[in-house]
């Protein structure tokens, strides 16, 4: 079993029976969730009310669904270069598609809402030229996501403390992604920890932008740790007002745990009861 890039545990937030958590390697650290094993997580989830897993990899979506959950958020495969690697760069988009191609149809039959992608980083590219890129590279693939059904959501990510030179590290420049490519199967993962960390201002940013975020995230700031009073925003208030919203995705929390994971997770799902 891998698991990949974050520590998330996703919360439907208009439903209440709809709450998830995933579980996750996070460059290089062994996060407490992922030590483990898969089947007894999810019995632990199911105890506390959960009903989807976050951010997973295909072979564990069976595991997942057999034990009466869902996949909130899959990856289309796993791989060491997967957040540098974006649509911002055309010599990308011939591998990333062939990617999403593969686990489009797969998504559908798991019953996986949503696939993961990437911006990538920057390298030079000016933001014009990364948008440019993006758009036309999702053009060529949202056809086969609205066929399947399954929303594809590329990541905002802060590239001021965690993922230096990544591209789309601001709000705005995934909103112009998502209006030139017009689909309703692709859209943001607003992520509340990295927009936090590079441009704050969540709640009236999330008002604004409701109609091209598909996914949220969430993640103490500073430290990425527990949603408590050692950080800086207000999870019951942000949650309430992405509820207000009309939204009937996911919410996912993704942080690194500094003491037990599954009382950490409880806290965190009763923190954002909306």
């Amino acid at each position: 079993m891998r698991r990949l890039s974050g520590s998330a545990v996703g919360r439907l937030v208009t439903r209440r029976d709809a709450i998830g958590a995933a579980v996750v390697t996070l460059a290089g650290l062994s996060i407490p969730f992922d030590e483990i094993p898969l089947p007894e997580f999810c019995r632990a989830c199911k105890g506390m009310g959960l009903s989807a897993i976050d951010l997973l990899a295909p072979e564990d979506w069976p595991v997942v669904r057999d034990c009466g959950l869902v996949c909130s958020m899959g990856y289309a495969a796993i791989r060491d270069d997967f957040i540098p690697r974006g649509f911002n760069d055309r010599a990308n988009h011939d591998f990333l598609i062939g990617e999403l191609e593969r686990a489009l149809p797969l998504a559908a039959q798991q019953g996986i809402p949503n696939l993961i992608a990437m911006f990538g980083n920057r390298q030079g590219r000016s933001d014009a030229q990364g948008i440019e890129a993006c758009v036309t590279g999702l053009r060529r693939v949202a056809p086969l996501a609205e066929r399947h059904g399954v929303t594809i959501c590329v990541e905002l990510l802060n590239s001021k403390v965690d993922h230096h030179d990544y591209q789309g590290d601001h709000t705005a420049f995934g909103a112009q992604v998502m209006e030139g490519v017009n689909s309703p199967r692709v859209k943001l993962l607003y992520d509340i920890y990295h927009m936090q960390i590079m441009e704050g201002d969540v709640i009236r940013t999330i008002r604004q932008h409701a109609s091209h975020i598909g996914h949220f995230h969430t993640g103490g700031v500073p430290g990425r740790h527990e949603l408590d009073d050692t950080q800086e925003l207000n999870w019951h208030a942000i949650a309430r007002a992405i509820a207000d919203t009309g939204f009937t995705g996911y919410m996912a929390h993704e942080f690194v745990p500094t003491r037990d994971p599954l009382r950490s997770l409880r806290e965190a799902v009763e923190t954002c009861a909306a």
